[in-house]
């Protein structure tokens, strides 16, 4: 029986670890869990799961639900004192981190000093701050496993052979909904064509990062810290069909790669039983009847936030805090009409260049990062307010 605290419960992810959850009761106990302004699901994941802990941002909402709950509420804080306390929870042994964007960082960084394990689904955790969290992963001795889909391949990829004889990674990226798309069609897109993706359900800010390939480019920053491997051995492949999650290049030109149905359960599960692997409720991969299997390379013209990515990670220090926050800050500027797609990367590149990129050691320059590349990305959106 393993114990466990859901950052982001009602998150797609969050969603899906507790269904795995349901399917493995003799396996795991949620003790601790955490999530957004979802209430009514919050209040139903609660009653189903009994946790001992549940925190929510707004401390009116952690009195709305108590309300809900009646009698039968755990103790519910608020707030990122509240997030601090689900992810050192005493009881917790692994933490799922699925809240999404940058606010996942200081809870994670929490749990990872606590001692927990890690189930990592959170990506902006690494690229904004990778040189602490590997740095308090490898003092606090904890496991740090990757839950995105794309480097759970990788390390699946991985085990039994050396790391020294890796020649490169290859992450897979279906493409997104705009792959076909010209730069002209483009201008024009919605934010409701943008949330479209053909392959998985995700939440909004992962879609449109994924329209963008601003998620693969993201990976790759996380990539590079989570397998100790610079940007010139991390490449990036357009896979439309999403069945190879990713690859892995060897010294002698082999390829090892893992290939699954689109399911986020499948890396899920891996993160929280390894080494075994839990049997899922899922349907087989036919190779068969997919017929083939088709690789492109990514079009830097229409994708530039791909490029932007690897510039950053090449940069270094504050470089990737700052791209990842005017990132969330551009993004939520599309959602809301205030911008057209293509202005997305634009922005970004905007906050980029009037950057001065200093070096990272502790976690507060990582938030002050954060936070003046927020309101330098507002002002360019907004110049006159």
């Amino acid at each position: 029986m393993k114990h466990l605290s859901i950052l982001g419960s009602t998150g797609s992810i969050g969603v899906n670890t507790l269904e795995i959850v349901a399917e493995h009761p003799d396996r795991f106990r949620v003790v601790a869990m955490t999530a957004g302004r979802n209430l009514e699901l919050l209040q139903e994941q609660i009653r189903r799961f009994r946790p001992s802990l549940v925190a929510v941002l707004h401390p009116a909402d952690a009195e709305t639900l108590k309300a809900m709950l009646g009698s039968s509420a755990p103790p519910i804080v608020s707030g990122i004192e509240g997030l601090i306390a689900c992810a050192c929870h005493e009881e917790a042994e692994m933490v799922l981190s699925a809240i999404v964007g940058a606010a996942g960082l200081i809870p994670t960084l929490a749990a990872i000093e606590a001692g927990k394990d890690i189930a990592l689904a959170n990506k902006e955790t690494l690229v904004t701050a990778g040189s602490l969290v590997m740095a308090a992963v490898a003092r606090k001795g904890v496991r740090l496993f990757p839950v995105d889909s794309e480097h759970s391949a990788i390390f699946q990829s991985l085990v039994g052979h050396r790391r020294g004889d890796v020649r490169r990674l290859i992450l897979t990226a279906s493409g997104g909904p705009f792959r076909n798309r010209s730069l002209a069609d483009l201008q024009r897109v919605t934010p409701a064509e943008a949330l479209a993706h053909p392959n998985w359900s995700m939440g909004r800010k992962i879609s449109i990062d994924s329209a963008t390939m601003m998620n693969k480019g993201l990976e790759v920053i996380e990539a590079s810290w989570l397998f100790d491997l610079p940007g010139e051995q991390i490449s990036v492949h357009i896979h439309p069909q999403s069945v190879v999650h990713s690859m892995v290049e060897y010294q002698d030109g082999s390829v090892i790669a893992q290939l699954g149905i689109p399911d986020m359960k499948t890396p899920i599960a891996y993160a929280l039983s390894y080494p075994e692997r839990l049997p899922l409720n899922l349907p087989p991969l036919d190779l068969c009847r997919l017929g083939s299997l088709s690789f492109e390379p990514p079009d830097t013209r229409r994708f530039a936030c791909l490029d932007l990515a690897y510039e950053a990670l090449r940069d270094g220090g504050s470089a990737p805090a700052v791209l990842n926050a005017a990132n969330e800050v551009a993004v939520e500027a599309f959602l809301a009409g205030e911008i057209p797609f293509l202005a997305i990367p634009e922005i970004i590149r905007a906050t980029l260049a009037n950057h001065r990129v200093l070096p990272l050691t502790h976690i507060d320059e990582v938030l002050r990062a954060d936070r003046w590349a927020r309101d330098e990305a507002r002002k360019l959106i907004h110049p006159s307010v």
